[in-house]
Formats: C-alpha cells, sequence, structure tokens
C-alpha cells in the first residue's frame, strides 16, 4: 500500500513537470527587455531578411533571401502597416506576400495576406512578438493548412531574429529561422 502510493506520488511529480516543460513562453515575460519594438517604428522602410526552413529532423530543405518594404499610415484611426514582401529561394523561384496589419491596441495586432487563412494575431511586449497564424501552404500542387507560431526578437535597432515553429494537426513539420536587418 505504502509503495503503491510512493509510486503515484512520483508518477504525479514527473506528469506535472512534463506539463511545465510543454509549456510555452508568453510575450510579457520579456516586457522588460530593450530595446523596445515598435512595429511600425521597426517594419518601415526597406529591409532585407535572410532565412531558412529546416523539416522536424534539422535538416535545410529550403534557403531565401526577402526584400521587404513597408510603410505605415493612420487608418480609421488606428496604426495600419502594408508590408510588401519579395522571396527568393536558392533554387531560383520567387514568391509574393503582401501583409496588412492593423494595431488594435497598445502592442495588439491583427494581420492578414492572401496566403494567411483568416487572420493573423500578434502580440507585443518589450523586444518580443509572437504572432500566430494558418498559412495555405502549395506543396507540389496541393495546399495545405499549416499553423505558423512565430517568435521575433529585437536584438538591436536595425536587427530581428525570427524564429517559427511550423505544424499541422498538432504535429511539428519545421521551423523557419530568419534574420531581418533594416537598412
Amino acid at each position: 500500500m505504502k509503495k503503491m502510493r510512493i509510486l503515484r506520488c512520483l508518477l504525479g511529480g514527473i506528469f506535472l513537470l512534463s506539463l511545465l516543460a510543454c509549456s510555452s513562453p508568453t510575450v510579457t515575460q520579456y516586457a522588460a527587455e530593450k530595446p523596445t519594438l515598435d512595429l511600425s517604428e521597426y517594419f518601415n522602410g526597406t529591409l532585407d531578411a535572410y532565412g531558412m526552413f529546416t523539416d522536424r529532423s534539422g535538416a535545410v530543405q529550403k534557403r531565401f533571401t526577402v526584400l521587404i518594404k513597408a510603410n505605415w499610415r493612420m487608418v480609421d484611426g488606428k496604426k495600419t502597416g502594408t508590408l510588401d514582401e519579395s522571396f527568393e529561394y536558392a533554387d531560383g523561384s520567387k514568391q509574393k506576400r503582401i501583409w496588412t496589419i492593423v494595431e488594435t491596441s497598445p502592442g495588439k495586432y491583427i494581420g492578414t495576406a492572401d496566403d494567411v487563412v483568416g487572420q493573423a494575431l500578434g502580440d507585443s511586449a518589450g523586444n518580443a512578438l509572437n504572432w500566430t497564424y494558418t498559412l495555405a501552404l502549395p506543396v507540389e500542387g496541393t495546399i495545405y493548412h499549416v499553423q505558423f507560431n512565430d517568435w521575433m526578437y529585437l536584438i538591436t535597432p536595425k536587427v530581428m531574429l525570427n524564429k517559427a515553429k511550423m505544424s499541422k494537426f498538432g504535429f511539428d513539420l519545421g521551423e523557419v529561422t530568419l534574420s531581418f536587418y533594416k537598412r
């Protein structure tokens, strides 16, 4: 009886530790981090980005560069940004994505783009932005709806790093790693 109770306590402890290990960071953890990320300030003008997609085993599957032309204006009393992204992949293929981003309240954003299903939701604090959305991803003639969990961190006023986990039905598909440089 005593051994069973000890075993249950140990299993319960292991279960709780595994739940804590799976918890995700929140942007509030970064509220005191500097430099402070202001999306309308950082994504304004011309930026260059360099990235890669790695599959779940960590193997690089795609490398790419992105030229971003961004600007912000007031629309209906809200800061509204346009990010015009031109992707060029190592295999020579090209892709275009144009984001419209609206700051709904301080540190809260909604974004849309032609290949984004519904709306992207963004939450920012300190030097960090967490951006979640579903992307309609074309793969060999088929469109897959995959979920992105993007984390962006402003490192210096000109450099931002981005790490995005891509999943489908809760299963990890891989990661996109991206570095932005503001000209």
